[in-house]
């Protein structure tokens, strides 16, 4: 199991809601007033852009001409701009789902600009015919945008829509957090006793009310049978009106090592859970084993896998030609996809085309890259099953139920001869048995007859760099050196990719920017560029041209250092999320410059993080006659800290940044 805390929660029943206040919504559409206008910092955050004065949304279901029940969702949204970086909250975008020629409809769209004008409310009103504009993201998504007009400094604009929808598995989500502050944000639901839905809550606000009433209703759905006669049927069934209220919600600001906000977002989901009489019974939450059969006899994944893939024979024999091992075979298949592909997307979970056309047009997305990575696995007698999960920056999955929105991305799993590997070919320089630092989320999905629950975590990964420096005097008296040093792998890998796109000189220029203006680099050597397993070796020469002063200011880091801490917020509610751990040492053996002498050497220091040492900083320096040794480390045995343990994290890198300032003295002798 992960070792994580889980961030979701599941409430399978919500029978034991409390109503803690009858509070109602503090505003009403088109009741806007001059004395809206008289706040213009918001004790919630002085500093915010724009403020939601309020948010609210509501979801019923309702029967349907189609014979059957539709989702009708209205929201709506009052926002005080307050300067001119708050405009963005002016633009509205909204996704609507379509399978086939049905698609959910945007409705009933309308919206007022108020300004306050020489002491006059001023209304601008959006133009729906013309102001709503559509973007087709894929075959299963479009995005409908508009802009609110007449936006400045000041305004206060509101708008509302409704979305009608056929598909009763998409009971629209609510954030009661986001980028900008919500003095009120409050959803409601209305949930009829013949359709059950689990709620999945993520976030660490809680609800300032709850509550959960229960009618009866009439419903009524219309079968137009096609054939002239239409026919209407009428019921009465129980319906629980949900309700839930968060006020005062502050904004959820972005902070370094955060995998995504969408984790931490104060926010509630729902997944059809069960159809129930007077309909037909269905259980719509289904065991992973059937959800993986059922992807792996669908014509977009598994099918692309269980054909023959003969046309794959010629091909496969060029490639595999004298591998006589699995792990032969994988490394010559995985080198190839690699090598040969282009991703064009990588966030995708089906094929939308036959994997021989992905091998024609050497193109496809993750997903497909992957897939014909599979099947030429297999092709060749290599065990192997895809593996589907969710990059870091698309949320962390809930492993319970499968609920297939909460995945994006496909990997491979290979059965060696004697080993277990994992494979991503979709980037075209990571090493063979690597995956990509985004795919490190936690919980994935083999998928397979066994549909084998898989954990890739952060914290089981360790970035290992080390910095060797030689400082010596030349034969002019100049302080010059070398460094020879090895990153950790995915460092490696970034500067593969930095210097396949910008070259080796790109490189040498950003390492003279952490050197400063006055030193040279020269005979810059990249070992290993071409190893893709491997990490890379970098060796290059230096020299100080700083003008020789009474007291030279000498830093041993020589750029190396964490200039300032990455957590700069006094607190934090949600977990630090680093890509992995890492020990980083650097060590340093320097010659006294001529002429000079140390007139302060900065005093060396051990500290542990805390008891367990998951995090530990060495500090060491001393003069032995005319050397000096230095050595600096800095371990983070874990990449995931929970809130109650920023501020130790926090406070330890404070002395990291301070102690790496620290700098040697050197005085001219007399």
């Amino acid at each position: 199991m992960s070792s994580k805390p889980v961030l979701l929660s599941l409430v399978i029943s919500i029978c034991s809601l409390c109503s803690y206040s009858q509070d109602k919504s503090p505003v009403k559409y088109g009741n806007v007033s001059e004395k809206d206008f008289a706040t213009t910092i918001y004790p919630i955050d002085s500093n915010a852009n724009a403020v939601f004065i309020a948010d609210i949304g509501r979801t019923e279901i309702e029967g349907n001409s189609k014979f059957g029940f539709s989702l009708v969702y209205k929201h709506y949204s009052r926002v005080h701009i307050l300067n001119k970086n708050g405009f963005e909250a002016a633009n509205v975008s909204l996704s609507l789902y379509k399978s086939g020629s049905n698609e959910e409809e945007l409705d009933r769209v309308r919206g007022i600009t108020y300004n306050l004008e020489n002491g006059k409310l001023v209304e601008t009103k959006l133009e729906t015919k013309s102001s709503v504009f559509t973007d087709k993201m894929n075959k299963q998504w479009i995005v409908k945008k508009f802009t609110m007009p007449n936006v400045k400094e000041g305004s206060i604009i509101e708008y509302e829509y409704t979305i009608k929808s056929d598909f009763l598995f998409n009971l629209q989500p609510w954030n009661f957090q986001g980028e900008y502050p919500r003095l009120w944000s409050e959803y409601n639901v209305s949930i009829p006793e013949f359709l059950r839905y689990t709620f999945l809550t993520r976030g660490y606000k809680t609800y300032d009310i709850t509550k959960k009433d229960t009618r009866s209703t009439s419903f009524v759905v219309v079968d137009n049978g096609g054939t002239g006669a239409t026919e209407r049927y009428q019921f009465n069934a129980n319906v629980d009106d949900y309700r839930w209220v968060i006020k005062q919600v502050p904004a959820l600001k972005e902070e370094n090592y955060t995998s995504t906000l969408r984790n931490h977002l104060a926010r509630i989901e729902f997944q059809l859970a069960e159809r129930r009489p007077p309909l037909s019974y269905h259980s719509y939450l289904e065991s992973w084993p059937k959800v993986a059969q059922k992807m792996l006899d669908d014509e977009d994944f598994g099918q692309k896998l269980s054909r023959d893939n003969g046309w794959m024979n010629d091909e496969m024999n060029a490639v595999t030609l004298g591998a006589s091992t699995k792990e032969e075979k994988a490394r010559r298949i995985f080198a190839y996809v690699r090598g040969n592909f282009t991703c064009t997307d990588q966030s995708a979970l089906y094929a939308s085309q036959p994997l021989k056309n992905v091998y024609k047009s050497r193109n496809g997305s993750v997903a497909e890259i992957n897939l014909l990575l599979t099947a030429m696995l297999r092709h060749e007698g290599v065990p192997a099953s895809p593996v589907m999960l969710s990059t870091r920056s698309h949320g962390v999955s809930y492993e319970l139920y499968p609920l297939m929105s909460q995945y994006n991305y496909v990997v491979v799993k290979a059965e060696l001869d004697n080993r277990t590997v994992f494979l991503d070919a979709s980037v075209p320089l990571l090493g063979f048995g690597r995956l990509p630092v985004r795919c490190y989320n936690g919980h994935a999905r083999e998928i397979s007859n066994e549909a084998t629950a898989l954990y890739f975590e952060s914290d089981t990964l360790k970035e290992v760099k080390t910095t060797s420096v030689f400082v010596i005097n030349d034969d002019k008296g100049n302080i010059v050196g070398s460094i020879n040093q090895v990153p950790g792998y995915y460092e490696s890998l970034r500067l593969r990719e930095r210097i396949r796109e910008k070259g080796k000189e790109e490189l040498v220029k950003d390492i003279k920017k952490s050197f400063g203006p006055d030193a040279t680099i020269s005979n810059l050597m990249v070992d290993s560029l071409e190893k893709y397993d491997e990490v890379l070796g970098l060796k290059y020469e230096f020299d100080l041209l700083e003008e020789k002063q009474d007291i030279i200011y000498f830093n041993p880091m020589l750029g190396e250092t964490f200039k300032e801490n990455p957590f700069k917020s006094a607190e934090r509610s949600y977990p630090v999320e680093m890509p992995y751990g890492y020990d980083l040492t650097y060590n340093l053996q320097m010659e006294v410059p001529v002429g000079y002498e140390v007139d302060e050497l900065p005093k060396s220091m051990v500290v542990k993080m805390n008891e367990n040492g998951d995090g530990v900083f060495e500090y060491r320096v001393s003069q032995s006659g005319n050397g000096i040794s230095f050595r600096s480390r800095v371990r983070m045995e874990r990449a995931y800290f929970l809130p109650e343990e920023y501020e130790m994290l926090r406070e330890f890198f404070n002395l990291v940044v301070s102690k790496q300032a620290e700098q040697i003295v050197f005085k001219k002798k007399k």
